[in-house]
């Protein structure tokens, strides 16, 4: 049992013991969109759009546009795919380049969802292939690399309080991802989020969402990290055209 201990020590610790960690302390702001429009009973649109920024100092991180349809298999089952274009300004916020790095990612999931007392569930997989072009300190690359990432997402929502069509609710998750690659040999965790937020909707069809995500995310380099504080504001819009 000790050599065992002293194996999983060896492991997972040497990557750091060569090189001293470096943990960069980053406060964000995350600004968000999020559609959907129902085509059919069980078939969904949905679309994102998300504008990320960093608080001190006050500068551009990236911005979001997401597609994708959903299909809700069943009560218990909801099945998901389409496709995300990033624009990355910098990752620091003292650093301004000339130029944006572009990702072009495409995304799969399945996400069982049960209901336990008054709580709702949402376990979610999700797999994604990332398109990132390269770059120089000073300019785009004519090449990318890629990736896959693998989501996991345990999540519960709860309502704390309900009236006629408003209704409060309260939402909390936990969210790990992998990456596998050959650019990727070096940071295979790639991050964790922790999210607590509350949502307030007017009406079944618009919501309003005030969140706090934890983030905590290896760098490239497989031995430095940024640890994030977010506050997320999303505006949930659900056009019900099937009514």
């Amino acid at each position: 049992m000790k050599f065992l201990k002293v194996v999983f020590l060896l492991v997972f610790t040497s990557p750091f013991m060569s090189a001293q960690t470096k943990t960069d302390q980053q406060s964000l702001t995350w600004i968000r969109y999020y559609n959907i429009f129902p085509l059919t009973e069980k078939w969904a649109l949905h679309s994102e759009f998300d504008n990320r920024s960093f608080v001190n100092p006050i500068h551009e991180n990236l911005f979001v546009i997401r597609v994708q349809g959903r299909y809700r298999a069943n009560k218990i089952m909801d099945l998901g795919g389409g496709f995300a274009y990033f624009n990355v300004n910098t990752q620091d916020p003292h650093a301004d380049p000339d130029f944006s790095v572009p990702e072009y990612r495409s995304q799969q999931d399945i996400t069982f969802i049960n209901d336990i007392a008054k709580i709702t569930f949402h376990n979610r997989f999700q797999l994604e292939e990332r398109f990132i072009q390269k770059a120089s300190k000073t300019e785009l690359l004519n090449d990318f690399s890629f990736s896959f990432r693998f989501r996991y997402r345990l999540q519960s929502t709860f309502d704390l309080w309900k009236k006629e069509k408003q209704s409060l609710k309260g939402t909390i998750s936990d969210e790990i991802m992998l990456n596998y690659g050959k650019d990727n040999r070096k940071n295979t965790f790639d991050q964790n989020r922790i999210y607590a937020a509350l949502r307030y909707h007017f009406t079944p069809n618009l919501g309003l969402e005030l969140g706090y995500l934890k983030s905590y995310q290896r760098r490239s380099s497989g031995i430095d990290f940024y640890d994030r504080d977010i506050i997320r504001f999303t505006v949930y819009h659900r056009i019900d055209r099937l009514k």
